[in-house]
């Protein structure tokens, strides 16, 4: 192997790092308002809201990301719905960043929901009797103590985002292994463009798994 080859083309793989970072925050800040309301949707008393979230949570759970990314981007457009570009930011890092705050979205909401169970019944409790309504304790008690809960969880789902990305390089989406791809042919040779690939995501994943272990710890000394 000879990676020499790739001189010239460091900062273009670098700029893919940015891209993949950009999308994945992207993706989970949206996946977190939507996946909040799936979970209280699915742990509503209404039974319809129950039933579209939990069918939203099982497809979206139980079809390959792959899939759904192919469908978001190729088979909307099928039937009138097109990503436009907005401005620099271009219609496959929309039609992108849409395909994985829905997917995350899936996960984000069990996450939540197992948060907001985790939360003493008597914290529900003790807010009915004070007089506040079920919408009023929820937001006001329950949720943000299930939010500090489930912290850790979600800054892992950031992690999983981050290596998921990568399924958006089959749209165009200019993401890390789609700036491989470029200089792949470039150089002719794929050995050495997609180890440098997986050596930046693995430099990316362990900075952020060191980070969700310094804020498990920060979490565990104030409770």
């Amino acid at each position: 192997m000879d990676f020499s080859k790739l001189n010239g083309y460091y900062g273009l793989i670098f700029e893919g790092a940015k891209y993949t970072i950009l999308v994945s925050m992207v993706s989970l800040v949206i996946g977190f308002i939507l996946g909040l309301l799936i979970c209280l949707m699915k742990m509503s008393k209404v039974k319809i809201l129950k039933l579209i979230s939990s069918a939203y949570i099982q497809i979206l759970r139980g079809t390959p990301l792959f899939v759904q990314v192919y469908i978001i981007y190729y088979g909307l457009p099928q039937i009138g719905f097109d990503f436009p570009d907005i401005g620099p930011i271009s219609s496959k890092f929309i039609a992108g960043a849409f395909a994985l705050s829905i997917n995350s979205s899936a996960y984000v909401a069990e996450i939540f929901r197992s948060g907001i169970q985790s939360v003493d019944n008597g914290q529900m409790e003790a807010s009915r009797s004070l007089g506040l309504g079920y919408t009023d304790t929820m937001r006001f008690v329950i949720v943000p103590q299930a939010i500090k809960n489930v912290l850790p969880a979600l800054a892992n789902e950031f992690i999983t985002l981050v290596k998921e990305s990568a399924v958006l390089s089959v749209i165009g989406t200019q993401e890390l292994m789609f700036k491989a791809g470029i200089v792949v042919t470039a150089v002719y040779s794929p050995m050495e463009p997609y180890l440098v690939a997986g050596a930046t995501y693995l430099v990316i994943t362990s900075v952020l798994s060191k980070l969700v272990g310094i804020l498990e710890k920060k979490l565990a000394q104030s409770n």
